[in-house]
Parts: C-alpha cells; sequence; structure tokens
C-alpha cells in the first residue's frame, strides 16, 4: 500500500471539498436572491429526476475499476488496456442513452412539479440544460476511472474540484448580471467541457501507453465483469429509489417550494458529510489494491477505519444539528428555516446512513457487489412505498422516515453481513452489537443536546454557544470511546512490521 500516495489523496480531497462547499453555498444563496427558492427546489428536482435515469451506468465504472487493480498490482498492462477500452465505449453509449431518455422524459416534466404554475421559468429548456451538463459527463468519465485505479485520486479530484469552482464562479457571475435561470444552467455546461478537455490532456500525457492501445478482453474477465455490473445495476436502482426519488415524492406531492426548504438542509448535510467521508472514499483504490495482495489484513484497517467514521459522524452531526437552523438564516434567509422536528429526523438519518459509508468503501474495495445484488431492489421498493404514504400523513418527515427504516432494518444488516462472510470470513455479530449500540447512543446525545440548546436574539451568538456545545458534548464522548478502545488501537498502531510490509506493496 502507498502511504505517500494515499495521504496526498485525502489531503487533496478534503482540501478541494472544503474551498467546493464555501462556493456551493455562496451560489446557492446568489441563486435563491436572484431567481427565489422555488427555482433552487426546481434545481433539486431536476438532478434528482436525471439522477434516476444514470441508471443506465449499471455499477459499470465500480465495476471495472476494481478489475483494473490486480492487473495494475501485477503490471498487466494489455489487460488495463482491454478494460479501459471497454470501460470507453459503455460509458459513451451510457451518456447517449441517459440524453434521450432525458429528452423523451421533458415534456412531461410538470407533473412532477405541484406549484410550477407559480414559477417564472420554462420547465423544459431548463431541465433539458440540465440535462446536457450530466451527459457532458460521460464523455471523460472512463479516463477519470483510469486516474483513479492507478491511485491518482488526487488528480481527478483537483481536475472535479477545479471544474465546481470555475462553474460557480461563472454561475455567481451570471446571476448577478441577467438573474435568469437558464445562464445558471448554462454555466453547469461550460464547466462539464472544461473538464472534458482537461482530463483528455492529462490522461492523454500520462497513460497514453494505455489509451491508445487496443487490446480485447478474456474471457474469464468478462464473465466477471457481467457479474459485477449486473449486481451493480441492482445496487444503482436500489440506491436511486431511496436517495433520489424522496426529492421527487416532496416535490409531486408537496412541492418545489418545500423541496428547496428541505433541498438547503440537505445539502448542506451532505456537503460537509461529503467532505469526511470523501477522505475515507478516496483510500477505496488504496484498500483495492491491498486486497489484491494482502487480503488477510483488509478486516483490520475496516474495525479501524470504521471507528474513525464513528467518531467524526458524532462531531459533525452534533455540531450540525446544533447551528443548522442559524446558518440558514445567515446564509440565505430566516423565513426558509423548517420546524426542528424535521431537522432531528434530517440529523437522525444523515448520522444512520453516515455509519453505512465505510462498509461501502471496504465493499467496493473487495469487489463484494454481487452478494447482495437483490437487497437494493427490496429496500428501493420498500422505501418508495413507505414514502409515498407517510408523506401524506405526516408530510416531508415522512419521506425520511421511510429512508431511516429501510436503511436500519435492511441495509444495516445485510451490508456487514455480506463484507465479514464473503471478504472477511468472519462473523458480523460483534459488528452488528456495536453498530446499533452506537446509534442508540447517538440518539441519546441527540436529544441531550437539544435539551441544553439556548434561544437567543442573534442568530451570530446563538450559533457559536450551541455550536460549542455541541462540540463539547462530542469531545467528552469521543474520548469515552478512545478509552473504551484503547487496546484495539493500541494493537493496530503497534503492528509496525505488519504495516510496514502493506505499505511496501
Amino acid at each position: 500500500m502507498d502511504k505517500k500516495k494515499s495521504i496526498l489523496n485525502v489531503s487533496v480531497s478534503l482540501t478541494l471539498k472544503i474551498i467546493t462547499l464555501i462556493l456551493n453555498i455562496w451560489t446557492k444563496r446568489v441563486l435563491i436572491q436572484s431567481c427565489g427558492n422555488e427555482a433552487n427546489g426546481l434545481n433539486a428536482l431536476y438532478l434528482s429526476i436525471i439522477g434516476f435515469f444514470s441508471v443506465a451506468e449499471l455499477g459499470v465504472g465500480t465495476a471495472i475499476t476494481f478489475c483494473m487493480y490486480k492487473p495494475i498490482v501485477e503490471g498487466n498492462q494489455t489487460k488495463v488496456s482491454a478494460l479501459y477500452g471497454l470501460f470507453q465505449r459503455l460509458y459513451l453509449l451510457i451518456g447517449g442513452f441517459i440524453l434521450i431518455a432525458g429528452l423523451l422524459f421533458a415534456p412531461f416534466i410538470s407533473h412532477f412539479a405541484k406549484d410550477y404554475a407559480e414559477l417564472q421559468v420554462n420547465l423544459h429548456l431548463t431541465f433539458i440544460l440540465m440535462l446536457l451538463s450530466v451527459v457532458f459527463t460521460y464523455l471523460f468519465g472512463a479516463k477519470t476511472a483510469l486516474i483513479n485505479a492507478y491511485k491518482n485520486n488526487y488528480i481527478s479530484t483537483a481536475i472535479t474540484s477545479g471544474g465546481i469552482v470555475l462553474q460557480n464562479i461563472l454561475q455567481i457571475a451570471a446571476l448577478y448580471i441577467t438573474g435568469s435561470f437558464v445562464w445558471y444552467l448554462v454555466c453547469r455546461i461550460l464547466s462539464a467541457l472544461v473538464q472534458w478537455i482537461i482530463t483528455e490532456i492529462i490522461a492523454g500525457r500520462k497513460y497514453h501507453h494505455i489509451t491508445k492501445d487496443k487490446q480485447k478482453l478474456d474471457s474469464e474477465t468478462k464473465v466477471e465483469l457481467t457479474k459485477n455490473i449486473k449486481a451493480m445495476f441492482m445496487h444503482k436502482i436500489g440506491g436511486l429509489l431511496v436517495n433520489t426519488l424522496d426529492s421527487v415524492v416532496i416535490s409531486a406531492f408537496i412541492g418545489v417550494a418545500v423541496l428547496g426548504e428541505y433541498n438547503n438542509y440537505t445539502t448542506i448535510m451532505a456537503s460537509v458529510g461529503n467532505i469526511i467521508s470523501f477522505g475515507l472514499s478516496s483510500l477505496t483504490s488504496t484498500w483495492g489494491h491491498l486486497y489484491a495482495g494482502k487480503k488477510e489484513l483488509i478486516q483490520r484497517y475496516s474495525e479501524f477505519s470504521y471507528l474513525i467514521c464513528f467518531m467524526a459522524g458524532v462531531v459533525f452531526h452534533l455540531g450540525y444539528y446544533a447551528i443548522i437552523d442559524n446558518l440558514i438564516a445567515i446564509l440565505y434567509e430566516e423565513e426558509l428555516i423548517i420546524a426542528k422536528d424535521i431537522t432531528f429526523v434530517i440529523t437522525i438519518n444523515g448520522f444512520i446512513n453516515f455509519l453505512r459509508q465505510n462498509t461501502l468503501i471496504f465493499r467496493d474495495a473487495t469487489g463484494n457487489f454481487y452478494y447482495d445484488r437483490y437487497k437494493p431492489l427490496i429496500e428501493g421498493t420498500i422505501n418508495i412505498i413507505l414514502s409515498v404514504f407517510f408523506v401524506q400523513w405526516i408530510g416531508v418527515i415522512g419521506a425520511i422516515l421511510a429512508t431511516i427504516l429501510t436503511n436500519l432494518f435492511i441495509c444495516h444488516i445485510v451490508e456487514p453481513y455480506v463484507l465479514y462472510k464473503h471478504a472477511f470470513h468472519a462473523s458480523p455479530k460483534k459488528y452488528y452489537l456495536q453498530n446499533y449500540s452506537f446509534m442508540i447512543l447517538f440518539a441519546m446525545l441527540l436529544i441531550l443536546l437539544d435539551k441544553l440548546m439556548i434561544a437567543l436574539d442573534s442568530q451570530w451568538l446563538e450559533l457559536l454557544i450551541n455550536g460549542c456545545i455541541a462540540v463539547g458534548i462530542a469531545a467528552i464522548f469521543c474520548v469515552v470511546i478512545l478509552l473504551l478502545y484503547r487496546k484495539e488501537y493500541r494493537s493496530f498502531l503497534e503492528r509496525k512490521n505488519e504495516q510496514k510490509t502493506s505499505f511496501e506493496l
């Protein structure tokens, strides 16, 4: 395992994610001020619907990238080239499919925006512009995956983040000058084109020997790929039904204005949460290389990573709950603050979903997509049924509650079972006990925080004091966890010889 490259990947990822988070918040603020919160809701709706069309991706990216790890470790350039060639062809076909599917869907977009008549926006034009901005990313997806497979995630991250920075700067300028949602979306297209050009140049220079060498895959690899792609397709469907259609349900049954308010809260949570989880996911290729050469070490790294993930999740989500209302008032408008019970449920859901990330990262790194292939379909179907039922009964909370239930009773049971059985060859019973205990503890900490928070006339002062209370609670709790698990940490850190061997891979 390349320690220096892993540190570089994480460092670059975290730094650029923080920069793009700040710019994204600023851009959303300007969008709401220039075009209204309804346009913000419409933006979220478009991304959710187009995200559903991206099911055509079928998990191709994850499956093929995993298959690249072993030939890269073995120095089998011929096989890597063959995998890249297949990847390139499939991604171009997928991009074409998404474009056609989106154009066919465009005439029906108004049926998914309940209060669209109140918007001064051309729904069909703006939807198509958003569609094009997404389709263009498939033009360079194969080269991005190739860069990541060689553990150079910092390069692709720099390109993507640079594109987002450019996009935000252009969007802010366009909104100030024109106040137009149309030009806001045009800027997304321009940013995607710039990313495409830069990726082509860098990949062409760095991996010319791979991208230009035309090779064919052997039959054994094709069989493995087909199996993994089918499995990832099911994972993709389930993920979309759980994470994407919530926004569509809220928009269709309640309205884009409410979706915009909800999206303000979830976007900040997702953006900051992604900064944390991205630091972990940046190591996916590193864990993949480790698994390809030293399988016996992978469980120890996973359990160590889980504890880090848990403590980071506690600190972030307690802090989020403490200050999010103040942030919304300061960054956007005080009128966009939602009910505290909705914020509570959003926070619980965010934490429960965050705890899944470590398992999913190691699942992708070890290539165990196949064994729980039916889980996402069951999860997604149950989630959408519960969402439609609950949203009419208890509003926005209903859609979130449906996701919490499917996460708790499907995802957090099946995913660890598959990872432990097929990658670690161990029982997950200890993990289950620890995982559900941690979720109960977090809920108790959140209730405690809610009781200790204070209300003041000053948004800034209230943010500061409640934020300090949250950090204090989280810090005390994390110290207790470190003391309870000190033997495990010491055992992990003291195995220097074994660790040194893994770093030499």
